[in-house]
């Protein structure tokens, strides 16, 4: 059988829609699933009838982030016990760029964000020039807590040092309505109103001169390039990769191998005590007593 598009790709009216396409995970992340939304804005990109490019995720979520059940408890793509940082890195700063693609696109690019966008989710989410998203949805960065540092950097250039300092440190998640009250996306609606407020959106700016467009947004990128961005970035992923093959990375990854990375997660999420160092793994009873 041939695999499915982990992106999916339709144009019409001048705009281009990406859908996410790993409903049956909450769009769990994948290093393919990055390759093929970078070629999908590319494709948009390249179409003289295209001016405006919509990031959705299928099913219920825009995406849960990176797929903890292959990362985490199966190990895939794990070095093993001697880790080659640079390796790491270049695999993880090219998914970092693909993903950016959509803040580099000539075209403008609004995501939809509807049940959820952490983790990685909120790496693509927060890496698009517009954020929509319902009132109930929640963003936030949970592998602050253990096991990740988010590569786009996006949180502080998008809050301020201080609240993105309150998101990091804590990795807990807020609501599409807190998230539009303190800037971190453009706004909130009911999840009913959310399919049409995009389409508003996209359908107004999809009015404007492909040419008027790109050289709005490269100016406004451009103040970010000021600030620093590329190299935060590269600090980000490296600090990723370090995070994920520290001790209590590593302890982390044999939490989610022994009991499966929905109790490991469930440990981190919850407020569970992450020792420096590692150490022994909780119990079944003590993740179920959370």
């Amino acid at each position: 059988m041939p695999q499915q598009p982990t992106v999916l790709y339709e144009a019409r009216d001048r705009k281009a829609y990406l859908t996410l396409n790993r409903p049956e995970t909450l769009n769990a992340l994948t290093l393919e699933m990055a390759s093929e939304l970078a070629a999908a804005v590319a494709r948009a990109n390249a179409d003289d009838e295209v001016r405006v490019i919509v990031v959705r995720g299928a099913g219920r979520s825009f995406s849960s982030g990176y797929d903890l059940h292959r990362y985490a408890e199966q190990g895939v793509d794990n070095q093993g016990d001697v880790w080659d940082p640079i390796k790491d890195y270049s695999s993880m700063r090219a998914a970092t760029e693909q993903y950016f693609s959509l803040w580099r696109s000539l075209k403008p690019t609004i995501a939809k964000v509807q049940g959820h966008a952490v983790a990685g989710g909120s790496d693509v989410a927060l890496s698009c020039d517009l954020v929509v998203m319902a009132e109930d949805a929640k963003i936030g960065y949970m592998p602050a807590r253990v096991w990740g540092c988010p590569t786009t950097a996006m949180w502080v250039y998008r809050l301020g040092a201080e609240r993105a300092k309150r998101m990091l440190l804590t990795g807990d998640t807020i609501s599409g309505t807190q998230a539009a009250e303190w800037g971190l996306v453009l706004e909130a609606v009911p999840q009913t109103l959310l399919d049409a407020r995009v389409e508003e959106l996209a359908d107004r700016m999809a009015t404007v001169p492909s040419n008027q467009l790109a050289m709005q947004k490269l100016m406004v990128n451009q103040a970010y390039d000021n600030m620093g961005l590329q190299t935060t970035q590269n600090l980000a992923t490296l600090f990723d990769g370090i995070t994920r093959h520290s001790p209590e990375g590593r302890w982390f990854m044999e939490f989610a191998q022994q009991q499966g990375f929905h109790a490991a997660t469930k440990w981190r999420d919850a407020g569970g005590l992450i020792p420096n160092g590692g150490g022994s793994i909780p119990t079944e009873a003590e993740v179920a007593a959370l």
